[in-house]
């Protein structure tokens, strides 16, 4: 039998194995997808130890960068990200070459335009890490010209404003203290974990206007959408982006490359759809 598993910790919440294993029922694929307790301290050993029944591997934080050093291989997006989210055991060749994909940029750009947000101007992301990372990728390819990344220690987003500088987005770092009194973005994108507290109060006409898109689902509603909802504005949970990057996951374990279209693709999506708890 075919393996994978989404490593993480914690991991137990994941509604990965259940979007996976619905996936692959529509294929008729007899593959296991298990989610499986992985620290960064333990990713290489485990990794190391996968016999050829592994096919792949879909990695949570903080494993996405992590897994870096790891790879022998990796795609485009995880190289501008320098993340990773997904692993392929690739053995085409009759060797064996760890593969790394970045899908978490493909899952912000179809989440937004499954809402009908088609275009963006100017954003504000909450967080500094790796999914940020993925995120300022993502409202680029949507026309982002503009973004303020709110952190609680501002040096640390020093990365950010780097990669705003290579891919065309002015990037202002400012502290994690709520809204810019003077813009209102067309977008508010948390990358903060759903248990994090951080205590941030948007003003009603930022509520009101911006769309949210709150990366995380576990708990949802979280106290962000919310507030969101009370003013009347738009919310787009984590399951959104969560659903899309791992249909592109499943083209990497299935078909070897995040773009390669599945068979009877719209089946699956539906599928996968159902699968996951909302």
């Amino acid at each position: 039998m075919t393996r994978l598993a989404v490593l993480g910790s914690p991991i137990a919440h994941s509604q990965s194995p259940a979007l996976h294993a619905a996936a692959y029922a529509v294929l008729g694929l007899d593959w296991r997808y298990d989610a499986v307790d992985v620290t960064g301290a333990t990713l290489a050993p485990f990794v190391a130890s996968r016999d050829d029944s592994w096919r792949g591997l879909s990695l949570t934080m903080p494993l996405k960068r992590d897994v870096l050093p790891l790879l022998q291989a990796t795609d485009a997006t995880a190289d501008l990200t320098a993340a990773a989210n997904t692993l392929l055991f690739d053995r085409a060749d009759g060797g064996l070459t760890l593969r790394g994909f970045n899908t978490d940029v493909y899952g912000v750009t179809e989440a937004f335009r499954d809402a009908g947000v088609a275009t963006l101007d100017r954003v504000q992301i909450l967080g500094g890490g790796a999914t940020a990372a993925s995120v300022l990728v993502a409202v680029r390819a949507l026309g982002a010209t503009r973004a303020l990344v709110s952190v609680r220690t501002p040096a640390k987003a020093a990365d950010l404003a780097a990669l705003g500088a290579r891919i065309g987005v002015e990037v202002t770092v400012g502290p994690f203290d709520g809204d810019d009194d003077e813009a209102v973005p067309d977008a508010v994108v948390s990358t903060i974990p759903g248990h994090a507290a951080h205590g941030l109060a948007f003003a009603e006409r930022v509520r009101a206007s911006s769309v949210l898109f709150d990366v995380a689902y576990d708990p949802w509603p979280s106290p962000l959408a919310l507030s969101w909802t009370d003013a009347g504005g738009t919310v787009l949970s984590g399951l959104e982006m969560l659903v899309h990057q791992a249909l592109a996951q499943v083209r990497v374990f299935v078909n070897g490359a995040p773009d390669a279209t599945l068979p009877g693709e719209a089946d699956v999506l539906a599928a996968m759809r159902a699968a996951i708890t909302r």
